[in-house]
């Protein structure tokens, strides 16, 4: 045998391909289960089950204008309670939200009618103050290293306290003045308080704010590296600062963004109105918070999403008219509201149980 003949390497056949093994660690999970671990399908399929349930029971839940005033109602709960949901994805709430809505519009509507300037001088006036309570938040929560319960509890009776006091003292009221005749007002309630025609069917402006901001915070929360350092500084916050998260700024930011959904839901409210109750808002940052719950956010941060508040506002919105509608009594809106946040709490943990079980 030649020495080119022993350098010749031998010819094998490759076994035949057969199933590739996998362990309960590689396996693929089905499409069913990826589709249960979203945050939003249980709320979804709520929203589902509470619509068809009023639709049956509510017959003038199936007119047209019935159903723009049910998403109008939801509007007004939604486009604060996106803001909170992203928040408490952060690991943190926000309990001065409801009130801190009221300190936006009594002070728009304060400055403007006694100081006798533009409207916009107030709404400006307003966005500072309300990014400044927002950011006061979560100054204090970072450096102190309080819970944000008490903390927000703190400026939740701090406002409550300035809002009826401050108004008093300056309207000698407890409302504040018709600003509706002053210089700027038509534009502004054109932005924040405007409503258009949809086949016959009046529809408010708010409606298509809610779903704007709904597609945003979807957007930043998916596609931007500010989305994933919501959910790492909700996740473990020290592991995320170890990895170079700025968590003093996501903090900080996400209270100042709750400041900006009240400013902007505070501005809808006096536009509407034309004139501004100092002692309402008590209450409604629960229903904020309860929307944010009811649409997969955990209360210990890191996991939720945007879509899943939005039907959790609507079916706020949903049962709050479909009771009116049905012709019952509106006092079993807070029981309705009640097992719809237990219900739901219960169906999100029983999705994440599922859709972790191997």
């Amino acid at each position: 045998m030649s020495m080119a003949q022993q350098a010749e390497p031998a010819v094998s056949t490759p076994p035949a391909p057969g199933p590739k093994e996998s362990d309960g660690r590689t396996a693929q999970r089905s499409m069913t289960l990826r589709l249960l671990a979203r945050p939003e399908v249980g709320v979804f399929l709520g929203a589902v089950a509470v619509f068809v349930f009023f639709l049956v029971t509510a017959p003038p839940v199936r007119d047209g204008s019935s159903m723009a005033n049910i998403l109008y109602q939801s509007s007004t709960i939604g486009i604060m309670a996106l803001p909170v949901a992203l928040l408490m994805i952060g690991g943190e709430f926000d309990l001065s939200s409801g009130v801190a809505v009221l300190t936006s519009a009594l002070t728009a509507s304060m400055v403007s009618y006694q100081l006798t300037m533009n409207v916009w001088v107030g709404v400006i006036v307003a966005l500072i103050v309300s990014l400044a309570i927002g950011f006061f938040n979560g100054w204090l929560l970072v450096k102190t290293g309080l819970p944000s319960f008490l903390v927000t509890l703190g400026t939740f009776l701090m406002l409550q306290g300035i809002n009826l006091a401050v108004t008093k003292l300056i309207t000698g009221n407890v409302a504040t003045d018709d600003i509706s005749d002053m210089a700027g007002f038509d534009q502004a309630k054109n932005i924040f308080a405007s409503s258009f025609e949809v086949g016959g069917v009046n529809v408010k402006i708010t409606i298509v704010w809610w779903l704007v901001f709904a597609a945003l915070a979807t957007w930043v929360l998916l596609r931007t590296k500010y989305g994933n350092w919501i959910f790492a500084v909700g996740g473990n916050k020290d592991s995320a600062r170890a990895v170079g998260v700025p968590v003093t700024f996501t903090k900080i930011s996400l209270f100042m963004l709750v400041g900006f959904g009240a400013w902007f839901v505070g501005m809808h409210q006096l536009f509407t109105f034309n004139t501004v109750q100092s002692g309402e808002g008590v209450g409604q940052e629960l229903i904020y918070i309860a929307a944010a719950v009811i649409g997969g956010c955990l209360l210990t941060g890191g996991y939720g999403s945007a879509i899943g508040p939005v039907f959790g506002a609507f079916m706020f919105g949903m049962v709050q008219q479909g009771i009116v509608y049905a012709g019952w009594n509106p006092d079993w809106f807070k029981a309705f509201l009640g097992v719809m946040l237990l219900g739901a709490t219960l169906i999100n943990l029983w999705v994440r149980q599922a859709a972790t079980r191997r």
